[in-house]
């Protein structure tokens, strides 16, 4: 469906208003008209933008939320050829956690929309892209013989991921920005040992 300047402008902010939903600590069973009721649309509108309801507009989210996992690490994360990089994607990465608390987007996402269908195939694809900048980043360190020839850059960029993740759920529990501290310090040590 192609959409005016208008249309694309409230279909975003459905979109924004219901990645917003999600995250805070409200959702329990996400309706339609909980998602209406906070964007100020009406059931019409929600339809028109998404006309197979719910789950489009949860696949919708899906895809907006793990951009913003991927675009809130920039420039750092398509960059990381030095120490200082490294460091400067570090603590980007705390920083933004850091910020939303106990609010991941990643999480509240998968939570809410993980039986959405698409969803699944959202995250994967965030996670396979993530991993894919931090395993380049780990290559080209090598390459400039800073990181040790025997770092498997594919496994080690895995772990970095897993260790975000882990450290972020120990947030969403806790909310301790500390475990998500420990998994990246230690995993940039490693590269560097």
């Amino acid at each position: 469906m192609a959409l005016t300047a208008k249309g694309r402008a409230t279909r975003q902010r459905i979109i924004e208003g219901a990645a917003a939903y999600l995250r805070s600590d409200e959702p329990a069973g996400v309706t339609l008209d909980d998602i209406r009721a906070i964007t100020g649309t009406s059931k019409g509108q929600i339809f028109h933008y998404f006309p197979d309801g719910k789950e489009e507009l949860f696949l919708a989210v899906a895809r907006h939320e793990a951009g913003r996992v991927l675009d809130d690490q920039q420039p750092h994360l398509g960059a990381l050829t030095s120490w200082a990089a490294w460091g400067r994607w570090r603590d980007s990465v705390v920083a933004r956690y850091h910020a939303q608390g106990r609010n991941c987007p990643l999480g509240a996402l998968m939570s809410q929309v993980g039986n959405t269908p698409g969803a699944t195939e959202v995250v994967s694809s965030l996670l396979n892209r993530w991993q894919f900048h931090v395993q380049e980043g780990i290559e080209e360190m090598q390459e400039a013989g800073l990181v040790r020839p025997g770092v498997d850059p594919q496994k080690t960029a895995a772990a970095f991921i897993a260790g975000i993740q882990g450290g972020v759920q120990v947030l969403r529990t806790s909310g301790s920005i500390t475990h998500l501290e420990a998994a990246l310090d230690t995993l940039i040590d490693y590269l560097k040992n």
